[in-house]
């Protein structure tokens, strides 16, 4: 008989609808065994293994010997010839891109800096001559490049591809970023807020994977945080979900460049952090300040400590809001451990509603300095067809 779990219908819909599963799951975890795939679609390991195999008979997908728990499985990838994607992580510093295969495995990378208030021309400009590059140097084609995902340091209108809260990338307002960068490397393109890509990366390959709800805080030259509601990116009506950079923490404070005083990101941000060294320790970076904490300065282990502390203020104002059962906590700051991320538990803690359940988890991000930059190849597979659709390929009755 056929799998229970499988939709009703005829025999040839009930196999397409089977294939198009497994296919679904190769794409969406890059790597799965025979018997993840079984368990991760409800067939039977009888039908996974009959579908695998004319996959890899069409050269859809690519199959190896590997262990799981010290037992042999067979591992399941999507085919090079496929095709690639591209991904992008463009941020107020430095710009960061990648080429991966179907399965999500990154093949090359680039990552240069930007200047300060880099515009969008420019900057696209250099993303179409990185992409040819980085295809000439694995000896790729622009015909297979199917697709690219862009994460962006500033909420993104999803309708529009298009910063939805002007000024806070100055450069890149009202600058159609899809379409402008579909005309250079001429393939589809999606845009996405970088945190909310970070997000989707932590949770399919990272620390939040088997978690939910998650949010992924990422704290760099600017603040911000990814939401993730049952395995899906929650980004609100406009694209602003999350933005707790400009949650005002001090209505007297200094005035942010969204246009309000006090915004987390002017209290606690890197701006304000090298701004309060400035006098005793000259014209540092972010990645100075880190060093020197790293190295045991005080003063820099200060500011770090007190950024930790406020940013917990927002953010246990976030929790009480959506009751994320784990926080991951990416950017700049991961990098220093506990000294940010020991303060950032205790505020956090103290100002969450107190409840019967286990206190909320805060946890480094596993994925590093490249979380956004694989969130925007996830969000790139997430959005292409892949060719190839099994046409002449010949499947058995399974039932």
């Amino acid at each position: 008989m056929a799998d229970t779990a499988t939709p009703f219908g005829s025999q040839t819909s009930l196999r397409e609808a089977n294939r198009a599963r497994i296919l679904d799951m190769v794409k969406k975890f890059g790597a799965i065994t025979q018997v993840e795939l079984a368990d991760a679609t409800r067939l039977s390991p009888g039908t996974v293994s009959v579908i695998v195999k004319e996959l890899l008979e069409a050269g859809i997908v690519n199959t190896a010997p590997t262990s799981r728990s010290g037992r042999r499985a067979v591992q399941v990838t999507l085919a090079r010839r496929l095709g690639l994607v591209a991904g992008i992580h463009i941020g107020r510093r430095d710009l960061k891109l990648a080429l991966a295969n179907p399965s999500g495995e990154i093949l090359v990378r680039q990552h240069l800096p930007l200047a300060k208030e880099h515009r969008a021309d420019t900057g696209l400009d250099r993303v179409s001559l990185l992409i040819s590059d980085m295809l000439d140097h694995i000896g790729a084609t622009h015909e297979e490049l199917l697709g690219a995902g862009v994460a962006l340091d500033a909420p993104v209108d999803s309708h529009t591809g298009m910063v939805c809260s002007p000024g806070l990338m100055r450069g890149w307002d009202q600058v159609p970023i899809a379409e402008s960068l579909t005309k250079r490397v001429g393939c589809p393109v999606v845009v996405d807020n970088g945190v909310n890509l970070g997000a989707l990366a932590e949770c399919r390959l990272g620390a939040g994977v088997g978690a939910n709800p998650v949010v992924y805080l990422s704290t760099s030259y600017g603040i911000g945080a990814g939401i993730v509601l049952d395995d899906v990116v929650f980004r609100g009506f406009s694209g602003t979900a999350g933005e707790i950079g400009h949650v005002s923490i001090d209505p007297d404070g200094p005035i942010c460049y969204c246009g309000n005083r006090g915004c987390l990101e002017v209290v606690a941000g890197a701006s304000a952090m090298l701004e309060a060294l400035r006098l005793t320790h000259g014209n540092l970076s972010l990645p100075d300040l880190i060093e020197q904490a790293l190295a045991g300065d005080v003063a820099s282990r200060r500011v770090i400590e007190d950024a930790a502390r406020n940013i917990g203020v927002a953010l246990a104002a976030l929790c009480n809001i959506i009751d994320p059962q784990r926080i991951v906590v990416g950017g700049e700051l991961a990098r220093v451990g506990d000294l940010f991320l020991a303060p950032l538990r205790s505020v956090t803690s103290r100002f969450t509603l107190p409840s019967s359940t286990p206190t909320i988890e805060i946890v480094p991000s596993a994925l590093g300095q490249d979380c956004e930059l694989v969130g925007a190849v996830c969000h790139a597979l997430d959005s292409v067809t892949l060719p190839g659709n099994l046409e002449g390929v010949v499947f058995h009755d399974v039932s």
